[in-house]
């Protein structure tokens, strides 16, 4: 390298800001995640924003999946993607099950310009996404929050909802029940009383139910959730995987992150194979943030949202992430 920072090529130095997994919970918050998430959805919806076509795959060892999720915001100027997966081994080597990194890139010259921890923030914004439906199409007035799965997961769920309305019960169902302690300890820690339930029973009570499983079968069926309920389902990313009936999206005004992912690898990939619905009937969320859908219009629809995931949530919380670590000077940068 010379005096000018070129190397013998001419190519410019490039410095690399790192963000370790350690670092994030001081700088990340959910009311953080949940602003850059809303903001993503919106530019989603305006045009501003767009993802690239998920890859995810059974990589034949450790039952571990294996992904990328991409995308490029030109608002934002926020282009990369989060490569992870999941491996169900890991807890047993006290390791989190979900694993990822993102990685942004310069959107002028295409080199690499952070590498992030991808873990937290991946829950974090999965929680973001489902409060934001919450915000937007839940009644104003709920008051019992329903939590099927009480994974990892659902506590940044439950939290990310209990910001959003003011809800006085929790009700919940596991696979396996002695799992719902989860559930119970974040109820009681923002002061909720919580109630292990049969799922024919969260449907009877809840106002707002969040799904976050790893089903691939229906769980919750469509005559068990009552009129003006909130349903989202955050659990289903894979084509296979399901969590609610079908026919509840059919009789549902149903919302997504984003419309291809929803019918290919979403919730609503069942109810399109049994032409219950189309993609014609299914909404992107930025556009009931942006004004120009509707969303609920009346007390006693059933709203749905269908949460697949995105990478542009995945690079609007790693790009916020590494803004905050330079300003407080934790960001770790190298030469690249």
């Amino acid at each position: 390298m010379n005096a000018e920072g070129t190397t013998m090529t001419g190519t410019a130095a490039n410095t690399v800001t790192i963000v370790p997994e350690s670092e994030i919970a001081g700088l990340m918050d959910a009311a953080s995640a949940f602003d850059a998430v809303e903001a993503t959805f919106a530019a989603m919806a305006s045009g501003d924003a767009y993802n690239f076509p998920v890859i995810r795959e059974a990589i034949g060892h450790e039952d571990a999946l294996y992904g990328f999720k991409s995308g490029f915001d030109r608002k934002a100027l926020a282009l990369g993607l989060k490569s992870g997966g999941y491996w169900p081994g890991n807890e047993a080597r006290g390791l989190t099950n979900h694993q990822s990194t993102v990685i942004l890139f310069d959107a002028d010259t295409g080199r690499v310009k952070a590498l992030v921890g991808g873990n937290l923030l991946t829950a974090l914004r999965t929680a973001a996404a489902s409060a934001v439906s919450i915000k937007h199409l839940a009644r104003p007035d709920s008051k019992v929050l329903g939590m099927i799965g009480a994974g990892h997961q659902s506590a940044f769920q439950m939290r990310a909802a209990c910001a959003q309305r003011d809800f006085e019960k929790v009700v919940g169902w596991n696979y396996h029940p002695e799992m719902l302690s989860r559930l119970e300890d974040t109820a009681k820690e923002l002061g909720l009383p919580f109630e292990a339930v049969s799922l024919e029973e969260l449907g009877a009570q809840a106002d707002v139910i969040i799904t976050i499983t790893s089903s691939h079968e229906a769980q919750l069926m469509a005559d068990w959730v009552r009129p003006g309920t909130h349903i989202a389902c955050m659990g289903t990313d894979t084509k296979g995987k399901q969590e609610v009936d079908a026919a509840l999206l059919a009789k549902a005004v149903v919302c997504t992150d984003e419309i291809a992912q929803s019918t290919t690898i979403g919730e609503a990939q069942h109810a399109v194979a049994q032409n219950l619905i189309t993609a014609a009937d299914i909404t992107e969320i930025g556009a009931v943030i942006n004004g120009s859908h509707a969303g609920r219009t009346s007390a006693d629809q059933i709203t749905l949202f269908d949460g697949t995931g995105v990478g542009l949530q995945d690079l609007a919380v790693a790009a916020k992430v590494v803004d905050l670590a330079r300003e407080k000077g934790v960001a770790q940068s190298v030469l690249f």
